[in-house]
């Protein structure tokens, strides 16, 4: 398949960067994003980015991005926002939820947001459903059939506390392809970050994984590279 791809609002910090709550819409979006470009891309799909880092306004950035997902011939838009206003930071036991709009029930993207809506259900949120939306600017102005995904509530602690974008990225990927991601078992001292039992032990390699020109792509990846068991840190340059 190939597949746009892109996180909703501008950067964290700048106008129209989305909703903040527990935790902060772009930030979040965009390591979702991330993680499933890079999922899609290892099962072979074509994808492309069409996060929008410069917008001067909330009119701009959408623009900006159908611009980006315009210039491909694709199979499907896929939109990713968190939602807010479920008004439970205490938490009450129960998840808010996820939620995927597409502009007609005609929409080839209609199959695709069920099953993601799905999949991420099957995470422990609660299904909201797929919804009909013929307002929203990148569904009304994209070429290729499009679906518009709320991931769950910003502002509610059991949607928060069960969040994991790794999780989510995975989830959504199998709503899409049906697939999930196969890591590679470790073999070797030397994949799992310990010291093998050869090379100069006075001497101090370090191995860089990335390099970003935006500091919160840095933090995501470092986060990831701790939860796998590696000591990460950011350096600028």
């Amino acid at each position: 398949m190939k597949i746009n791809v892109h996180a909703g609002h501008n950067p964290a910090g700048k106008v129209a960067c989305g909703a903040v709550g527990l935790i902060n819409e772009s930030i979040e979006a965009r390591r979702v994003k991330d993680e499933v470009i890079s999922k899609l891309r290892q099962l072979g799909h074509t994808v492309y980015d069409c996060t929008v880092d410069n917008g001067t306004g909330q009119a701009d950035v959408l623009k900006k991005i159908i611009a980006k997902c315009n210039a491909h011939a694709v199979d499907l838009d896929v939109s990713i926002h968190f939602n807010s206003g479920a008004g439970d930071k205490g938490g009450n036991g129960k998840t808010t939820g996820v939620e995927c709009y597409v502009y007609s029930a005609a929409s080839k993207a209609k199959a695709f947001a069920e099953k993601i809506c799905q999949a991420i259900s099957n995470l422990g949120f609660k299904n909201r459903g797929v919804k009909i939306s013929q307002k929203l600017y990148v569904l009304k102005k994209s070429k290729a059939p499009a679906l518009l995904l709320e991931c769950c509530f910003v502002d509610d602690k059991d949607d928060v506390q069960l969040y994991s974008y790794e999780k989510m990225a995975d989830a959504i990927v199998y709503g899409i392809t049906g697939e999930h991601v196969q890591i590679a078992p470790e073999t070797d001292k030397a994949e799992q970050g310990e010291e093998t039992s050869t090379g100069d032990r006075k001497a101090l390699y370090r191995v860089q994984v990335g390099a970003y020109s935006a500091r919160y792509n840095a933090e995501a990846q470092a986060e990831k590279l701790r939860k796998a068991g590696f000591d990460a840190a950011i350096v600028q340059a």
